[in-house]
């Protein structure tokens, strides 16, 4: 793969060339120069007035593989990844079976080999993620598993996110919360509030997550260990992780895509491909997310890519399934949200990075050709066509979106 890309604007703040407009030369799969002007026997790809970065990197995938591949498999999870413009992403355990042992990591990493996108598969804190006892989890870890979680499955019991805490220590791993007591949260669906009231429906109070943040940086201050909170929604839970950073605790967080621009509001019709969980939560709550961006609190953006059959969401509100595919316009909903280039880039690329504590690409002269060529202002129709996903489950297919992935390159592979 020779490649000479012309003109684009460099945006890495690792490299000498950040900021700066330049032509790059990629031959085999590495930077060979970058320059003001190149001339070269290469295929040329003009970017004046576009932007080029570090691959994105998506914190918070779900991919049906195993079990569920109807739902998405690896071949097209990495299509939609590669479209929206990311290099790596982090799967979730939230399989059948669950990733809870050895065999499962060892699969995912052998099966996603030699691909444009970079996969780690996350082992599960608990075996089956039942919430009981741990799982193998340094077993996982000597496999490649870099962090634990139980996905969509909040850590109920204490003293189990305690000893996992504690045995993750031991090997410098990493452990991600999904914030929610489920014990507040009950059985509703939607955010409490002025919009639950108007549905008549139940509602789950913004207190359920924030309980088990304070539950869970209270263990991880005890135990001395690190910690990483999946998909904040709510204004408190921003100002209980920024007070927490204040203490010095080695927290991170992370917020979906998704609650930057949506509110409750959009569930008035009763569309079920707005029911996500965390819920949509409110305006006020939207804008504290954006501000914790801004100011470090959040480290990073995921698409919490979450597919599904049509059977589950095209369905009465109530029984419907949670989540909708986002990694095709997480891009499109960072520039939505208002957020300033060099911010998405360094809460896409760099920081995600820098949670899972593996390599940054850099874009200089020598190094592997991991990048991403974005422009911000040209208008693109989200349709089923240009849909890479398995699965349909997003309300933004047939809407017009700002900010289009031009062309993704990592591995000695493109996608464009």
């Amino acid at each position: 793969m020779n490649l000479l890309i012309k003109s684009a604007t460099i945006i890495d703040p690792n490299s000498p060339f950040d900021q700066k407009i330049a032509d790059i030369l990629i031959e085999k799969g590495h930077i060979m120069n970058i320059a003001a002007e190149i001339e070269a026997d290469a295929e040329i790809i003009e970017a004046e007035g576009k932007y080029i970065s570090p691959g994105f990197f998506d914190l918070n995938c779900n991919i049906g593989e195993l079990g569920l591949e109807t739902k998405e498999d690896l071949y097209t999870g990495t299509k939609a990844a590669a479209a929206g413009g990311f290099t790596g992403i982090v799967l979730m355990p939230n399989t059948i079976p669950p990733v809870h042992s050895k065999a499962e990591i060892e699969y995912l990493t052998n099966r996603a080999k030699k691909n444009l996108v970079d996969v780690y598969p996350l082992g599960a804190i608990s075996h089956k993620r039942e919430g009981k006892d741990l799982a193998e989890m340094y077993d996982m870890y000597l496999s490649g598993a870099k962090a634990f979680t139980d996905g969509d499955k909040p850590v109920q019991d204490a003293g189990l996110m305690e000893r996992a805490l504690l045995y993750a220590q031991g090997f410098d791993a990493l452990v991600f919360s999904y914030p929610e007591d489920t014990a507040i949260a009950g059985k509703a669906k939607v955010n409490e509030g002025e919009i639950s009231t108007l549905l008549g429906m139940k509602g789950i109070p913004s207190l359920a997550e924030e309980l088990m943040i304070a539950r869970d940086l209270y263990l991880a201050e005890y135990t001395g260990s690190k910690i990483h909170f999946s998909t904040i929604s709510t204004t408190r839970s921003v100002e209980l992780i920024r007070e927490a950073k204040r203490k010095g605790l080695e927290v991170t967080c992370d917020v979906a895509a998704h609650h930057l621009v949506l509110t409750d509001e959009a569930l008035i019709g009763f569309d079920s491909l707005y029911k996500v969980k965390p819920p949509l939560r409110t305006q006020d709550d939207v804008d504290a997310l954006i501000n914790g961006l801004i100011d470090g609190t959040i480290d990073a953006i995921v698409s919490q890519h979450t597919p599904h059959e049509v059977e589950f969401k095209n369905v009465e509100f109530e029984v419907a399934e949670y989540g909708i595919i986002g990694l095709q316009t997480a891009l499109s909903l960072a520039l939505k949200a208002g957020l300033d280039i060099n911010l998405i880039v360094q809460k896409l690329a760099i920081g995600p990075r820098e949670i899972l504590n593996v390599d940054i690409p850099a874009i200089a002269e020598g190094e592997p050709a991991n990048l991403v060529l974005f422009d911000t202002k040209v208008d693109w129709e989200y349709t089923s066509k240009n849909n890479r996903s398995k699965s349909y489950n997003s309300p933004f297919i047939g809407q017009n979106l700002k900010g289009k992935v031009l062309l993704t390159i990592n591995n000695n592979q493109i996608y464009k």
